[in-house]
C-alpha cells in the first residue's frame, strides 16, 4: 500500500523559480519511492495553472502527482500598493483554508511537507506528522518555531548548518540536508561535446528583486578572449539589460541566452567546462543558500567558479570550487586560471542526488 505524501506550498506553479523546480524535483522522486503525492497550492497568478500536464511540460518530467490549485480570493498580487502586508496577510488566511481540510482522524499515517511558515503553524495543532523545509530566516518563522518546538510531530529540514544556528529555538527533531540533482538528466555525458573554456551560470537574473552583479564581471571577459562565458536565466528585462551592456562593450565571448527550457539548460551544462556561482552581498546569499544549480554543475563535470562566501564554503565536494573574493575582478580572473590549471575531481554524484536526498526525508519521517 503507497504512502500518501501532502506537499502544501504558497508557491505557485508553473513558475521560473528555483524554488518551484527544486519542490517538483523533489516530488518526482517520491513518487519513484512509491508514494502518492498530493500538492496544494494557490492559483494567485495570471500564468498559474491545475493542470499536471502543464506543470510537466514546465518541469521536464512524467511521473504522476494529484495537484490541487486552489482559488486565491486574497489581495496579494491585485493590488500595487502594501505588497508585503498583503503577502503575509493573503499567506494566512489561504493557509488557514487550506489546512482545514486536514484532520488526525482523516489523514493519520499521512505525511505533511512543506515551506509555508503558517501551513506548519495551523497543522502542527493538529497532530499530523509534519516537516518544515527551512530555506532561510525570518522573525516570523522564528516566532512560529517557539510556537511549534516542543511538539512531536514536527520536524525540521535546514539547507545548512548557518540556517539553523540563526533561531533561537528549534524544534527538537531536525535534519541539516542540503540540496541535490536530478540525476537522470545527467546520464551518459558527452565528454567530446564539452567545450574548451565555456564557463555557464544558471540562475534567476534577480535575486529577491535585486541584481546579481552580474556585468561588473564582463569586464574581466576582455581581457580573457581564451574563454567564454554564457548566461542562461530571467527576467526578459534583465537578460535584455545585460544583453544591452554586452553589446556596448562589444564582447563576442560573452553570450546571454536568456530563459530556455529544462532541457536546453541541462544541455548547456553538460557543453560547458566550468560553472560559475555568483550572487548580491546580501545575508541571505552569504550564509543560507544550497544552490540547486551547485549539484547540477557537479552532475556534470564542471570545475566551479564561485564567490567566497560561508555558504558555498559549506557545500561538498571542496575541491572542485576555486573561490574568488566578491567584487574584487583580479581575484576572479586568478580563479578562472587556477580552476583551468586542474582537473575536474571524480565524485560519487549518487551521494548528492535527488533520490538518495528523498530517502533520507522518507527516513526522517519514520524515525
Amino acid at each position: 500500500m503507497k504512502k500518501i505524501l501532502h506537499y502544501i506550498t504558497y508557491q505557485t506553479f508553473p513558475a521560473d523559480t528555483a524554488n518551484s523546480l527544486q519542490t517538483i524535483s523533489n516530488l518526482k522522486y517520491f513518487v519513484k519511492n512509491n508514494y502518492e503525492v498530493n500538492l496544494y497550492f494557490p492559483l494567485r497568478e495570471k500564468n498559474s495553472s491545475k493542470e499536471l500536464e502543464n506543470i510537466q511540460k514546465k518541469y521536464n518530467f512524467n511521473e504522476i502527482i494529484n495537484v490541487f490549485g486552489s482559488s486565491h480570493p486574497y489581495p496579494f498580487g491585485k493590488l500595487p500598493f502594501f505588497d508585503r502586508f498583503f503577502y503575509h496577510l493573503s499567506h494566512f488566511l489561504w493557509a488557514r483554508k487550506i489546512s482545514n481540510n486536514f484532520t488526525d482522524m482523516k489523514n493519520k499515517g499521512d505525511y505533511f511537507l512543506t515551506r509555508s511558515d503558517w501551513v506548519l503553524y495551523f497543522l502542527s495543532k493538529k497532530n499530523l506528522n509534519i516537516i518544515f523545509e527551512c530555506h532561510q530566516y525570518s522573525k516570523l518563522r522564528n516566532y512560529i518555531f517557539k510556537k511549534v518546538s516542543r511538539l512531536n510531530n514536527v520536524k525540521i529540514i535546514y539547507l545548512n548548518e548557518l540556517i539553523k544556528k540563526e533561531f533561537n529555538t528549534t524544534p527538537q527533531k531536525s535534519l541539516i540536508l542540503a540540496s541535490g540533482v536530478d540525476k537522470e538528466l545527467f546520464q551518459n555525458i558527452p565528454k567530446n561535446k564539452k567545450i574548451e573554456n565555456k564557463i555557464v551560470f544558471v540562475g534567476n537574473l534577480l535575486r529577491f528583486g535585486k541584481q546579481r552583479n552580474l556585468e561588473k564581471i564582463f569586464s574581466v571577459f576582455q581581457n580573457l578572449e581564451e574563454f567564454s562565458l554564457t548566461i542562461i536565466g530571467g527576467p526578459v528585462s534583465e537578460s535584455d539589460r545585460l544583453k544591452n551592456i554586452v553589446r556596448e562593450l562589444n564582447l563576442s565571448n560573452v553570450t546571454i541566452r536568456g530563459r530556455l527550457s529544462r532541457q536546453e539548460t541541462i544541455n548547456e551544462i553538460l557543453s560547458s567546462s566550468y560553472g560559475l556561482l555568483i550572487n548580491s552581498d546580501d545575508k541571505h546569499s552569504r550564509l543560507f543558500t544550497s544552490p540547486l544549480k551547485y549539484f547540477e554543475y557537479l552532475a556534470a563535470n564542471l570545475k566551479v567558479i564561485a564567490v567566497n562566501f560561508p555558504s558555498h564554503n559549506l557545500l561538498p565536494e571542496q575541491s572542485n570550487i576555486y573561490y574568488f573574493e566578491n567584487d574584487d575582478l583580479d581575484s576572479l580572473k586568478q580563479s578562472i586560471y587556477r580552476a583551468s590549471e586542474n582537473r575536474f575531481i571524480d565524485v560519487d554524484i549518487e551521494k548528492y542526488s535527488l533520490n538518495n536526498r528523498v530517502k533520507q526525508i522518507i527516513n526522517f519521517f519514520n524515525h
